[in-house]
């Protein structure tokens, strides 16, 4: 991470993440800056730093992520066919330094207030398709007898989730690297919810989704992970995870007033449990991705 300064003041920031899985490719980067300090050039030397450092470690895919707010004018389409975006300020950047867009993101928002017959009335209708399965919810630790099953699913998050044309390495999770994740959120003094589905006669794990919030307990909480596990679809096993979850979370932390969630626009299936449940659309964010050529 970097700072911009202009005049003394600090008026930015820039910043790199370099996965480290053996034989990561990919570095993934932000750059921040004030409005003031628009028009200088401190964006395009923050890129060139970033390109520069990927390079040094090895990497030759980068991607960076951006909201694009609505805006008349001309547009772009994602290649996947869903969702579109203004050619505004910052897709201009991006396309001058070598980048293609590859998805669209959409941001969406359930207000929590008033939710939960309507949460109840959806848990019901999917417990009733989801005959052989039950719902276990823990907030950290993960209880030692679903640690390993648990991490299977989290490494599927990065190869199961629709990417469109992003490339990913994969992710390798065990019982020390879900410790290592535990322990960012403890330290954070971050709350997570654990909402999982389990098939009964197997004990297979088949279904997870996640709810978390910072210190600040009256703050937007966050819906991170969801995954079903390919073997497992059909089952209604997505909508089952999030109303059991959403319903404890009301319980678990009533202060905090909405929940947010991000969503590829081509994955429907999501989406759709998604806006069956109240979530509604609030931004949009383009995933940028350039392949760096051999120096």
């Amino acid at each position: 991470m970097w700072l911009a300064i202009l005049d003394g003041e600090v008026v930015g920031r820039v910043g790199l993440d370099l996965p480290q899985e053996d034989g990561a490719r990919t570095g993934f980067w932000l750059i921040e800056l004030l409005r003031s300090a628009w028009g200088r050039g401190i964006g395009r030397a923050g890129h060139d730093l970033i390109e520069r450092t990927a390079r040094e470690h090895g990497r030759t895919i980068l991607q960076s992520w951006a909201e694009h707010p609505a805006a008349d004018g001309p547009s772009m389409d994602a290649p996947t066919g869903f969702g579109r975006i203004p050619l505004d300020r910052a897709a201009q950047f991006y396309l001058a330094a070598g980048y293609t867009l590859e998805q669209i993101v959409r941001q969406s928002r359930l207000d929590l207030a008033g939710s939960e017959p309507h949460l109840r009335e959806l848990l019901a209708d999917a417990e009733a398709a989801a005959i052989g399965y039950r719902v276990i919810q823990w907030s950290l630790p993960t209880p030692t007898e679903f640690v390993d099953a648990f991490a299977a699913m989290k490494a599927r998050m990065i190869t199961d989730a629709p990417s469109a044309g992003l490339d990913h390495d994969e992710e390798k999770w065990d019982a020390a690297r879900v410790a290592d994740w535990e322990r960012q959120y403890n330290e954070a003094d971050r709350h997570l919810l654990v909402t999982v589905a389990q098939h009964v006669d197997t004990g297979e794990l088949a279904a997870f989704n996640e709810l978390v919030i910072g210190k600040d307990r009256t703050a937007v909480t966050g819906q991170e992970d969801t995954l079903v596990v390919a073997a497992h679809r059909g089952h209604r096993l997505g909508m089952l995870v999030k109303c059991a979850g959403l319903l404890s979370w009301r319980e678990a932390v009533p202060e905090s007033p909405r929940v947010m969630t991000w969503n590829a626009e081509e994955n429907r299936p999501m989406l759709s449990i998604n806006e069956a449940i109240g979530f509604t659309p609030i931004s949009y964010e383009g995933a940028w991705q350039k392949v760096l050529a051999e120096a």
